[in-house]
């Protein structure tokens, strides 16, 4: 068109058509990676994984996670948080080296009671140093891996009966004979008598 108005109109809609096609083209990646997901989530049914998670669940009367403080803290507040964002346990423990924690929890809320299996209930940690300055923390949940699902477009796995996202993983390894033998302890070791 010799026109400018009609050739921007023009320019207009074919770029628009081309960002339509890019969408869908977009759109099939996202469906084909889906699949793929829970098919790759599949192979780690009966593998001891670690995620990145702070999400957990109650099970047989207990909940573990682990913890890493990237320095040495001078204050350090744990606190378990149900899913109404209630904190239904806390303790400072002593040890606030740098490094990997484990936090063993018994299931019982800050009166003595034993709350049921299920959740979720989220590990809080509050790490801070002399100044006051926070310390960097991460938090971990590990144990078998034993189910996976597809829950509104996210592939989701199973341990110890929480549903946390695949991509959390951050380590995969195949159950020992001591942990096969023990597969309704989801405890986690004590890390420092370990080392």
């Amino acid at each position: 068109p010799l026109d400018s108005n009609q050739f921007t109109q023009q320019l207009v809609q074919m770029t628009g058509v081309e960002q339509q096609l890019y969408g869908n083209q977009l759109m099939e990646k996202l469906v084909a990676n889906t699949g793929s997901g829970i098919s790759t989530a599949v192979a780690l049914i009966g593998k001891d994984v670690k995620a990145g998670t702070a999400d957990n669940v109650i099970k047989d009367g207990k909940a573990s996670w682990s913890y890493n403080l990237n320095r040495a803290a001078d204050d350090l507040k744990l606190e378990v948080v149900d899913s109404k964002g209630r904190t239904v346990y806390s303790e400072a423990p002593a040890d606030m080296k740098a490094g990997d924690h484990a936090f063993n929890w018994n299931g019982k809320d800050a009166s003595g009671k034993q709350l049921d299996d299920g959740g979720p209930y989220t590990l809080k940690v509050t790490a801070k140093d002399s100044a006051g300055t926070g310390v960097i923390s991460k938090v971990n949940i590990q144990g078998v891996v034993t189910g996976v699902e597809q829950v509104d477009g996210k592939t989701l796995i199973t341990i110890n009966g929480a549903k946390i996202p695949w991509e959390t993983v951050t380590s995969i390894n195949e159950v020992a004979a001591t942990t096969a033998a023990n597969k309704n302890d989801n405890t986690i070791p004590d890390i420092e008598a370990a080392a």
